[in-house]
């Protein structure tokens, strides 16, 4: 038995000297903190602290990790030569070379190698089998695998030694038997005695401890389910509850003794039809896993927590060894081993990405176990731990934003991994739910990564938007602070390019468009707001504009990361683009910038209205002639051109032909305006008397004046005013109209160069809107101005002569006898209007004027001779007086060369030129060359009675019509006799 004492000093070498003891301090102050994250692994219904199960958990390692040569204890293995160990010893020798072997951190681990886990680095941080405090003394040899074991698990080498003492008393009790046989707490109970604790209450302690083991295992949380009236159960519970009060007598002969021991075999014995020979004292669940998971966490280096001890291969195979008392297998290990790989990676402040990645990479393991593995309890544990794992993980992906910056970006991208892994292992296989489906419908990696992006630009919009409305109200006091959301479209914008930069490369190894993805999320996240924002705008303000050209600026922004993102796409990125329903900012600021437009144009309507009717139209109201009131709205339409090009808009260019078709419509409005109530050239023509021959030798004085008094009344109402004598309606008043009508074309053309100037300073605008002429260009105005001066012109020239002039010109030119009656009364009266003409007219437009003047004098003058009424008679004589007055009527015009262009007054002379040699004319003549000029208009229809050619009033020396007249004013028997004979006309009207 001597022997067996030495060897389970476990691997105190008896060629070697004992080195000092490592005495790691048993209240070592840990940096592990895991408030946020309770253990999958289960909760034990009895008091059992860490510490206990960590003694109870090296109570077990020792036992099972040596035999003796007399084999007095043996175990069966049953694990296998895992890529995760290293070199398996047959460990049943009488002496294990696995337990005896001196260890050495020189060579790195393989585990450690497969999992790419850092070792400790430059000899900074030593594992607990090198360096001065590892206790290795003067002899300088290196830790078996026992020493290792309970420096890793802060095993006093006191409690240690006891440990061994009882297993060796243990094993001289029980030679022959197999160590998953025997209930070692039930065994070390009976051989350890107060004598071998330092003192009474350390030995309470202990003995309370194992009770609690007891407890947890066979009562608590045993493998073979207990039914409720178990009469043993129930016996058992009440010592363990006794001996919590009062320490029971433990020697082999007690009876107190013998009853716990009858107790807990009959529990332990029970079996489940598998492994009969076992007791199931420690392999229940959750009670084995956490003391597996103690053993586990013995692999950390206890001077480096975050590092896995070199010689983890060794103390791996060792730990293993466990796996028949624990009823562990390689399924449940992988889980473990992946719980306290990441246990310890949040535990130690989440800065060893090595143990995040290691965790993963035990979970691809983990992976394969969950297709091949339909064990219902091992389906839970691995659920409950992928669950705690993915809850973990998805707490800080679902707002990555507030989790990840620069500093630990890297750590992002193993939370992700390991996050996924576990999602697509509990969606995969674990979830009935996705086994009903079409594998190929669900991509589980996708998914997620798709609802956390989607989550944490939610959650970080949402800050920014804070932040934003902060920033607004600190910024109050600013003399132009920014609307919020122009703030907020700056932050979004920076976010998605920092989102690009940082963020989506990651998450792109699991979602191809993870940046299409974001900026679609930030793109719906914004458009709420705008869409809220533009609902509630009433008018175009800076602030509408400033926030819709952010928001514009923006959505270009965001589209084009999505356009780059999804370009390797089957779709080009289309799904993404769907996501993204356009701001419609530029629509949104067009249709403000339009009502905008439309309100100043209806104000400009009003006012034109409003200031024509208080418009005197005084000629003498400023230097060149022109109202007032078109002097106010031109400038009020340079205003608003000045005011639209000042709005901080983006499409000037674009909505320009808005405002010129709208202001064009208002300047043509006044133009109409202006000329409306004037009149025209035909308004002032008088009807012309019916057709009578000459009595000769009588005149009859005032027929005509008769006969004006009662005009064609259609011709009268369109001139109400005149003859009423509304002043707005006189000669200056006329010439002011003009003026003012003339004023504005010119003006047009300055407000056109001025729209250019505009357009090049706009920062939108492009070559083709120069190119373009019609987008600033007055369309309507130009053409209404022509023609308003055209008939006002006309109208003012025939309102003085055959309206103002009537009394000289109607009532006193050829009345009676020519020679009395001639055309110098009137030539005063012409002269007279022309001074005044002259003094009110601008001279750009007076030459047209007088023309016009011009024309409806040789007009009055034509209608004089051709259809003056029976108080006009003219002998062939009298021709000669014709000629002279009407030489007289041209050189007024002509004024010795300061007035109208011989060209102009012979051109608009041909008519009167034409006929006036008809005066001169002998009567048979004419009668005859009536009747050729009849014949040829009419055919031979008029050989038997010629019929009476209708007035045209387009006379001609040469039309049938005009002969007639000269025929009718002729003061001659032949021609009389003629009219009676062919038409019967009257002598009087």
């Amino acid at each position: 038995m001597a022997s067996l004492f030495r060897d389970l000093s476990l691997g105190h070498s008896k060629r070697e000297s004992t080195p000092p003891p490592i005495q790691p301090p048993p209240t070592m102050p840990s940096k592990l903190t895991t408030s946020d994250l309770e253990s999958p692994l289960g909760q034990l219904s009895s008091q059992l602290t860490d510490s206990d199960l960590r003694a109870t958990a090296y109570e077990i390692f020792v036992a099972v990790s040596r035999t003796s040569a007399g084999k007095p204890l043996t175990y069966i293995s049953n694990t296998s030569n895992s890529d995760l160990s290293t070199n398996h010893h047959s460990p049943h020798s009488p002496n294990s070379p696995a337990l005896q072997r001196s260890l050495t951190s020189a060579a790195a681990s393989k585990m450690k190698k497969a999992f790419g886990l850092k070792s400790p680095g430059s000899g900074s941080k030593k594992s607990p089998g090198s360096g001065p405090g590892s206790g290795q003394g003067k002899s300088k040899r290196p830790l078996t695998v026992g020493e290792l074991m309970r420096s890793q698990m802060r095993v006093s080498e006191t409690v240690d030694s006891r440990i061994r003492r009882a297993l060796v008393r243990v094993a001289a009790g029980q030679v022959g038997r197999r160590i998953e046989s025997v209930v070692l707490p039930l065994e070390l109970l009976q051989q350890l005695k107060h004598s071998d604790f330092t003192d009474q209450q350390e030995y309470e302690t202990w003995q309370k401890r194992t009770m609690k083991v007891l407890e947890a295992g066979l009562l608590t949380h045993p493998r073979v389910p207990l039914e409720k009236s178990n009469p043993t159960s129930q016996r058992l519970r009440q010592i363990i509850n006794g001996a919590l009060d009062r320490p029971i007598e433990t020697g082999k002969n007690n009876e107190s003794m013998q009853v716990l021991r009858s107790a807990v075999m009959s529990l332990a014995s029970r079996s489940d039809g598998s492994f009969s020979e076992i007791c199931h004292w420690a392999d229940g669940i959750p009670l084995n896993l956490r003391l597996y998971e103690m053993l586990l966490e013995a692999c950390f280096d206890v001077n480096d927590e975050t590092s896995i001890i070199e010689e983890v291969d060794e103390l791996m195979e060792h730990i293993k060894k466990t796996w028949t008392v624990l009823g562990m297998n390689q399924v449940l290990h992988n889980v473990c081993f992946t719980w306290v790989l990441f246990h310890r990676f949040v535990a130690t402040g989440q800065v060893e990405t090595d143990l995040l990645d290691a965790a993963d990479g035990q979970l691809a393991e983990v992976a394969k176990d969950a297709k091949t593995t339909k064990d219902p309890q091992y389906a839970k544990i691995l659920s409950s731990t992928l669950s705690s794992i993915l809850g973990w993980a998805e707490k800080r992906l679902l707002a990555y934003h507030d989790t990840f910056d620069n500093g630990n970006i890297e750590t992002m991208q193993s939370i992700v991994s390991l996050g996924v892994s576990a999602a697509k292992i509990l969606v995969e296989d674990i979830s009935n739910e996705y086994r009903r489906k079409r594998k190929g419908d669900v991509d589980v990696a996708r998914s997620r990564i798709d609802t956390y992006i989607r989550s944490s630009l939610r959650t970080v919009f949402a800050q920014r938007m804070e932040k934003a409305d902060s920033s607004r109200r600190a910024s109050k006091n600013q003399s132009n602070p920014l609307p919020v959301l122009a703030i907020l479209a700056k932050d979004v914008g920076e976010l998605a390019l920092n989102e690009k930069r940082v963020f989506s490369p990651i998450l792109k190894r699991w979602h191809p468009f993870a940046a299409g993805v974001a900026v679609a999320t930030l793109h719906a996240c914004y458009g709420n707001e705008l869409k809220q924002f533009i609902s509630g705008i009433t008018e175009l303000t800076p602030d509408a504009v400033q926030v819709l050209r952010a928001a514009d600026k923006l959505e270009k922004d965001l589209v084009q990361i999505a356009v780059e993102d999804s370009v390797d796409s089957d779709d080009g990125g289309k799904a993404i683009i769907r996501e993204m329903p356009p701001y419609e900012a530029e629509a949104a600021i067009a249709n403000l910038v339009k009502a905008w437009i439309k309100a100043r144009l209806d104000r400009l309507k009003e006012w034109v209205d409003r200031n024509l009717q208080q418009e005197v139209w005084n000629p003498k109201a400023n230097k060149e002639g022109f109202a007032p009131s078109a002097v106010e709205v031109l400038r009020i339409i340079d205003e608003t051109l000045d005011a639209y090009f000042q709005l901080p808009i983006p499409m000037h260019p674009a909505l320009l032909p808005d405002l010129m078709s709208g202001l064009d419509r208002c300047l043509q409005y006044y133009a109409i305006k202006a000329k409306s109530g004037c009149g025209s050239r035909n308004t002032y023509i008088p009807t012309m008397p019916a057709l009578t021959r000459c009595t000769t030798g009588s005149k009859f004085q005032g027929v005509w004046k008769k006969k004006e008094k009662s005009p064609n009344p259609q011709k009268k109402n369109s001139q109400v005013a005149t003859i009423n004598g509304d002043n707005s309606f006189g000669i200056p008043q006329l010439c002011a109209r003009i003026n003012t009508l003339h004023r504005i074309r010119t003006e047009l053309d300055v407000l056109e160069k001025r729209i250019i100037t505009h357009l090049r300073n706009s920062e939108s605008a492009h070559t083709e809107d120069f190119s373009n002429g019609l987008a600033k260009k007055f369309e309507l105005t130009p053409s209404a101005c022509v023609e308003g001066v055209q008939q006002l012109s006309e109208a003012l020239a025939y309102k003085i002569v055959f309206h103002d002039l009537s009394h000289v010109l109607w009532d006193g030119l050829y009345v009676g006898e020519p020679s009395s009656s001639r055309i110098e009364p009137f030539l005063q009266e012409l002269e007279r209007n022309l001074i005044i003409i002259s003094d009110s007219m601008h001279e750009r437009v007076r030459t047209r004027v007088v023309t016009d003047l011009m024309r409806a004098s040789f007009d009055g003058f034509l209608l004089v001779l051709l259809a003056g009424g029976p108080s006009r008679a003219f002998t062939r004589q009298d021709s000669e007086i014709i000629e002279d007055d009407f030489k007289s009527l041209k050189d007024l015009f002509y004024a010795n060369g300061d007035g109208l262009p011989t060209e102009l007054i012979d051109k608009f002379s041909v008519t009167v030129r034409g006929i006036l040699p008809l005066y001169r004319t002998d009567t048979e003549s004419l009668i005859e060359r009536f009747r050729r000029v009849t014949l040829e208009a009419y055919g031979s229809s008029a050989r038997s009675r010629l019929p009476l050619p209708p007035t045209s009033g387009e006379w001609n020396p040469t039309e049938p019509n005009t002969l007639l007249r000269v025929l009718c004013y002729r003061n001659d028997e032949a021609a009389t006799k003629f009219l009676k004979k062919t038409y019967n006309l009257p002598k009087k009207l």
